[in-house]
């Protein structure tokens, strides 16, 4: 078996970085700048920023530590999901209805801002439709007949429960009883898409700093971010490093875990169209999912086994292999030839954590798994609250949020026996 494995701290190649098209030509920061605004962190949410302020004629500097979209933006399942992984009917008991609708609307610009980008910048994400909820039991079918109603009353067209026949003309696996079809949600090469706005950013007239840390931030009516080989000093500050972002700012790690996630990529096979006919992105409805999709070169990039711990489990390939086969027998001969993974910023809620840490420094986090789609609307709301038009960052920043108990010692083992009943209830 050939795998390459890159680890959520390694810079091995996934097969996102094997199939990227086109670099970013930027150097790392070198002496001292001034800026109107500074981003820290080169994901989505960074880039989608940058591209706004510089398009609108704001001084940007977008600071990275290491390449852009090397973090969970370039490493991720690549599905765009409209809504939140909380949920839109506990999104409705924790904000409210309005504002929980207001949300959702939002959710909706994001997959469409996506798309939008995409085509307007000529990016090479592969940008494809289609996206299936799938229920292994019971229990699973009667949460995709209430997404339905839901998808219906939020103004969603399209949605269908489909069994049967109807269900093997979208995916030929007899692990499910039934799908959810979802005519918003689409899949997309998303190093490719990362890449692609952080060259329209830098078009834009974005100063971009890869490879450019940063050490300490120096707060006051301005702010120096000191680095390596220079600083940056600005009057407003974004952070959007999410499950990287690490202890610059301690204030926000207690809100987010971050969570291991990982991916296989067969080699290139004739069958993988046979068993996803329409092209759609799949993913299930246990607690530990599985989530998968076809590349546009035919292989089956299939994902999951979450680690709470964020140690990538032993023998990962082994075990991503066996639980694809689980799915789709036909693959039993199957090879992984890349296999990866990355750090997922997940909220105790699971609901996005927009906030305003001082006057002039504002982030965005925990997307908990939807971040594809929302981490562009994140960088574009918080542009707009950069530039005093706050009134949709405070939508999100009024999401109530929960600190994960104690320090990351202790929320590792916690959060690991909390969800041990949920893994549980997979296997029965």
């Amino acid at each position: 078996m050939s795998a390459r494995i890159g680890g959520s701290d390694s810079s091995a190649p996934s097969y996102y970085e094997a199939s990227r098209r086109g670099s970013v030509i930027a150097e790392p920061l070198a002496g001292d700048i001034n800026v109107e605004v500074a981003i820290i962190g080169g994901g989505i949410t960074g880039c989608s920023a940058a591209l706004d302020l510089a398009e609108a004629g704001v001084s940007v500097a977008l600071l990275e530590a290491r390449d852009f979209g090397w973090g969970a933006s370039g490493r991720n399942g690549g599905q765009v999901l409209p809504g939140f992984a909380i949920g839109q009917s506990r999104l409705n008991r924790l904000v409210g209805t309005a504002d929980a609708r207001l949300l959702w609307d939002m959710s909706v610009e994001a997959v469409r801002l996506v798309e939008q980008r995409i085509s307007r910048y000529a990016i090479p994400a592969d940008y494809t439709r289609g996206y299936l909820h799938a229920a292994i039991r019971p229990r699973h079918e009667r949460e995709l007949e209430e997404a339905a109603e839901e998808m219906a009353t939020l103004g969603v067209g399209g949605a269908e429960v489909l069994r049967g026949a109807a269900m093997r003309e979208r995916i030929r696996s007899a692990r499910y009883r039934a799908v959810l079809t979802d005519p918003l949600a689409a899949h997309i090469h998303p190093l490719n898409y990362t890449l692609g706005l952080a060259k329209a950013a830098q078009a834009a007239g974005a100063v971009l700093l890869p490879q450019t840390p940063v050490q300490a931030i120096e707060q006051g009516t301005t702010l120096r971010l000191r680095t390596p080989k220079g600083s940056v000093t600005t009057n407003t500050l974004l952070l959007s490093g999410g499950a990287y972002l690490g202890r610059l700012w301690p204030e926000v790690a207690g809100y987010v875990m971050p969570v291991g996630t990982y991916i296989v990529a067969t080699e290139p096979r004739a069958d993988v169209r046979d068993l996803l006919p329409r092209n759609d992105a799949v993913a299930d409805l246990n607690f530990v999912l599985d989530y998968y999709r076809r590349s546009a070169d035919d292989r089956m990039l299939f994902g999951g086994r979450v680690s709470y711990s964020a140690i990538p489990p032993r023998k990962l390939a082994e075990t991503m292999l066996s639980r694809m086969r689980k799915v789709f027998p036909e693959l039993a001969d199957a090879r992984a030839e890349f296999t990866w993974g990355g750090l997922v910023d997940i909220t105790r809620h699971r609901a996005p954590h927009f906030g305003r840490l001082a006057p002039n420094v504002l982030m965005a986090q925990g997307f908990s798994g939807h971040g594809v789609a929302l981490a562009g609307l994140a960088g574009r709301v918080l542009a707009e609250a950069a530039r005093a038009q706050a009134e949709r960052f405070d939508v999100f920043a009024r999401i109530p949020q929960v600190r994960f108990p104690g320090g990351r010692a202790f929320r590792v083992p916690a959060l690991l026996l909390a969800t041990s009943y949920y893994r549980l209830r997979d296997i029965l």
